[in-house]
């Protein structure tokens, strides 16, 4: 469902370790709240894909293995919004550090609007392992074994808490058990949101 006029502005973060289930509750969410799903890495591909300027900067970075660094990461969200009215967007794996939450801060108050909530999902480390061990199985990948997804698993941890902290320390974090059904997980997300 695209967003309508009149409908008031609405920013969602959707956070999650691998296998906790953000991509089907990101799609969930913006079918069920006429958000506009943004994910960095199709915006990366779209942005090269369309030859944009900068998907020409972002395809020459990737293509020598380097990191597409923030501040280009930062334009393509902003050329994304930019044309929203009113802003409404789920952003799926987006901001990643407290410098580009920063930037999406400042971003967003250009625009007029703030941050609705940043909603982390949460489930048992076993859990997950099972997930994804399942995952492997199912697309044939034999180096997602338990070790390497309790390392993914290690390096999110480290790579997220900062953000989570600084979500949490501006009132916006709502920390949401990703156990159990669909239905039930996406049940605890609409309650905490506003």
């Amino acid at each position: 469902m695209p967003p309508v006029q009149g409908q008031r502005p609405e920013v969602v973060l959707l956070m999650g370790p691998p296998g906790a289930g953000k991509g089907t509750q990101a799609a969930l969410l913006a079918e069920g709240r006429g958000l506009r799903k943004l994910s960095t890495g199709d915006m990366l591909r779209g942005h090269v894909d369309r030859g944009t300027e900068l998907g020409v900067r972002a395809k020459g970075i990737m293509d020598a293995g380097e990191l597409v660094p923030d501040e280009l990461i930062v334009a393509m969200v902003r050329s994304e919004v930019d044309g929203m009215r009113p802003v409404r967007a789920l952003f799926d794996g987006f901001p990643r550090t407290p410098v580009q939450a920063a930037a999406l801060d400042k971003l967003l108050h250009d625009e007029g609007v703030e941050l609705t909530a940043a909603v982390a999902l949460e489930v048992d480390e076993d859990e997950l392992v099972r997930r994804l061990e399942g995952r492997a199985r199912q697309e044939g990948r034999s180096d997602d074994n338990e070790a390497t997804i309790r390392n993914r698993m290690a390096v999110y941890q480290r790579q997220t808490q900062p953000l989570l902290e600084y979500y949490e320390t501006r009132g916006k974090l709502s920390r949401v058990s990703g156990m159990g059904s669909v239905e039930d997980v996406f049940e605890r997300i609409a309650k905490v949101l506003p």
